[in-house]
Parts: C-alpha cells; structure tokens; sequence
C-alpha cells in the first residue's frame, strides 16, 4: 500500500468525530488514574510521550494531505484557466518560476486589478415576514 492511500486513510480516521472522543475519553481516563500513581514523575510521562510521538506523526500525515488537496486544487484552477477564452494560458506553468518572478507576476496582477472596477449586482426580494429589508444572493450576481 503506497504512503499517500495510508495517508489518506489516517487522515478520515484521525479527522472523525469517533477518533475525537476517543482521545478525549483516553486524556480522561488517563487522568483519572493520577491519584492511583500518586502523579508521580512516570504517570505524567506516559501522556507527554504518547502525546509527542503522535504529534511528530501528526506533522507528516497532515502535510501529506495538504499537498495532495493542494495538487487537486491546482488542477481545477489549472482546467478552469484552459477552458476560459479570456484566461491566460500562461498562468499554467506558474510552479516552475522562482520567489522574486511569482512576485513580480503577482504586482503586474494587482496593478490590472487595481485599474478595474467590479460591479455586483444584488437581487432583491420581498418577504411576507421581512417586508423593510432587502436579501442578497449573490449566487444570482
């Protein structure tokens, strides 16, 4: 099984609400038998390893899942770029440019941002119980 299907696993798994209140029932137990162990310097041990090898786990699992999200964000920016007429095609292979070059990229953006105006249009409509108010859907804009 590759990293990234373990991953991925892991990640629904230890994102669930179930894995949640298992650590939150684990964390209460565990407290609970502090008065047993008399707090003693190896009952405090046990969480603060457990919970820094699973946070050093944590690390590499979440970033995996970061990227690939990322990668599959990319790629429908990416289609979406391709199929718009007015888009340009360029923007395609922006992961190859430096710092200093997606920077400068970035400023020539703006500077057409800045120099144009958006307009956006609101639909307006009357409720029997909210007559004064207007409501936007900017879904219809």
């Amino acid at each position: 099984m590759k990293f990234s299907a373990v991953s991925q696993s892991l990640s629904r798994w230890a994102g669930s609400a179930r894995t949640f209140y298992a650590a939150v029932a684990l964390i209460f137990l565990w407290s609970l038998s502090g008065p047993y162990f008399h707090y003693n310097d190896t009952w405090q041990l046990i969480i603060n390893t457990s919970t820094t090898i699973i946070t050093f786990l944590m690390v590499f699992l979440i970033q995996n899942t970061q990227n690939r999200d990322n990668d599959i964000l990319h790629i429908k920016i990416d289609e979406l770029l391709r199929a718009t007429k007015d888009a340009q095609n360029a923007v395609l292979s922006l992961d190859g440019m430096d710092r200093k070059q997606l920077e400068k990229l970035r400023k020539e953006y703006t500077t057409i941002g800045d120099s144009e105006s958006i307009t956006v249009t609101t639909l307006v409509t009357e409720t029997p119980d909210d007559n004064d108010r207007p409501k936007t859907d900017l879904n219809q804009a």
